[in-house]
């Protein structure tokens, strides 16, 4: 299945509407400095009013599937209390739109806009009581679209969304907390698989499962010491979450560090019973980079690397904090030295799309849904409103010719889904960085008339779509 993705926060808009409460996002919006230049998501690209016109253009793209995620807080507004039919409507309509254009709608429960109230009465996913919230709206969901929705994505890259919002405080709640952090992710795992459970009783004949941000951890040589790090990071950033989505269980390693540190998530013999009785139909994927790692701090200090690593979150930390990572005896992140970069920093890394497909294919055997994968860059609209993305289209184009060889490899696919469908609204980075097929005319500081406009990637997946990828191919050789 072809498809585009999006997130709610990013381009609806109608932040207060229809009897929509507001989310932690739309809090956090309006922090001093939070945000570039103070953006919000408050009309965002107004796809709750446009998303005829948007629906229209995925049809004349020829798009086979399109991801979107559920505002919680438009469903209920105060995150466990009364639902709120207009928000349900909202999305049937959406739905019944996609269908009937033949586009196959794709749901994703979570997708970091928390509801305000949940934050603020509860402490949000650091409270039990949000699992109970998550399940009542999931229900509300399940038994509104369930007949109509055949995929359901329930929390987009939590790996990612933790760790800002509760290590690093570039997220919402904006807490710096290591001890908190995997708590709240102890919670957020056991929603999971709540949701999946109920689930199960309610849509019999759909599939669910996550979307996770992965990327393949290198080691910078072969230096045993160093494929020992990337041993160490790959169990740290990718199978201690993983793990726990597919067996239901927390990896031993990791778990034993983090004891060790007094940081480890309290687990019950409940909760071990609840996460081990579900397993995901799929796995979704978000695929942008991966990472380098060499010999830890410890054992091979590195005198070079302030040089390059000015933006890593631990040498941000006060030296007394650096000792308590768990990072810190484990493994060592550095740049790759083989790798280009997209001008926000992003390692660009075609090769590692197909080698994260076959780990994940080899250690879970579940199929895989691409969910996310694309490129921000500052596009240009011409005088004569053309955007010439050729770097988009190069930058798609070689990921996807890797996913053709991991489907040639053995690796089961169910779909793709680029990031994104329009433009949309960057989480901490504005309308500067876009990623959409379709450019949307507005910028920071001036909505402008939000005119959709096709940009030369938007033709060209047209073709690729069209092809079913034999396009592709005409262009490798």
């Amino acid at each position: 299945m072809w498809g585009a993705a999006s997130a709610a926060y990013q381009i609806e808009g109608a932040w207060r509407e229809d009897g929509k409460g507001p989310s932690i996002w739309d809090d956090f919006a309006r922090i001093d400095g939070k945000t570039f230049e103070g953006t919000n998501g408050d009309v965002a690209v107004d796809h709750y009013h446009l998303f005829l016109e948007d629906v229209a253009l995925m049809k004349k793209m020829g798009l086979k599937a399109y991801r979107f995620s559920v505002a919680w807080s438009r469903i209920i507004p105060d995150g466990d209390g009364e639902i709120n039919p207009l928000g349900l409507d909202f999305y049937e309509k959406l739905v019944d739109a996609l269908i009937e254009n033949n586009i196959e709608p794709v749901l994703t429960l979570y997708h970091w806009d928390l509801p305000a109230s949940l934050q603020e009465r509860y402490g949000g996913w650091e409270s039990r009581k949000t699992i109970d919230a998550f399940v009542k709206y999931c229900r509300a969901l399940y038994e509104r679209l369930g007949n109509k929705v055949q995929y359901w994505v329930t929390m987009n890259e939590q790996n990612v969304f933790i760790p800002l919002g509760y290590r690093w405080a570039a997220h919402p709640p904006a807490v710096t907390d290591l001890k908190r952090m995997y708590a709240a992710n102890h919670i957020v795992n056991l929603a999971n698989a709540a949701a999946i459970k109920l689930f199960r009783e309610l849509v019999p004949q759909g599939k669910i499962g996550p979307s996770y941000g992965y990327g393949p951890i290198y080691p910078l040589t072969a230096d045993p010491s160093d494929v020992l790090a990337a041993e160490n990071a790959e169990a740290f950033n990718n199978e201690w979450w993983l793990s726990v989505y597919c067996t239901g269980k927390y990896p031993k390693f990791v778990m034993k560090q983090l004891k060790n540190l007094g940081i480890a998530p309290e687990v019950s013999p409940e909760d071990e019973v609840l996460l081990q009785s579900v397993r995901p139909d799929f796995l979704g994927i978000n695929y942008y980079h991966g990472g380098t790692v060499k010999t830890n701090r410890l054992e091979k200090k590195d005198d070079t690397e302030k040089q390059f690593s000015k933006t890593d979150p631990y040498l941000m930390q006060p030296k007394s904090q650096q000792a308590l990572t768990p990072e810190t005896p484990m493994f060592n992140g550095v740049e790759n030295p083989y790798l280009t970069k997209t001008d926000w920093g992003w390692e660009i890394d075609p090769v590692g799309f197909r080698i994260a497909l076959r780990r994940i294919q080899s250690r879970y055997d579940l199929p895989i849904f691409i969910t996310e994968n694309g490129l921000g860059a500052a596009d240009l609209l011409t005088p004569d409103k053309h955007i010439h993305d050729s770097y988009r289209i190069a930058y798609l184009e070689e990921h996807l010719l890797e996913l053709e060889k991991a489907i040639t490899d053995g690796v089961e696919i169910i779909g793709y889904c680029a990031w994104s469908f329009t433009d949309l609204l960057s989480w901490l980075n504005g309308y500067k960085k876009r990623y959409g097929f379709v450019y949307v005319d507005r910028d920071e500081h001036d909505e402008k008339n939000l005119a959709r406009i096709p940009k030369d990637s938007f033709y060209w997946y047209q073709k690729i779509i069209a092809t079913n990828g034999e396009l592709l191919q005409e262009a490798e050789s």
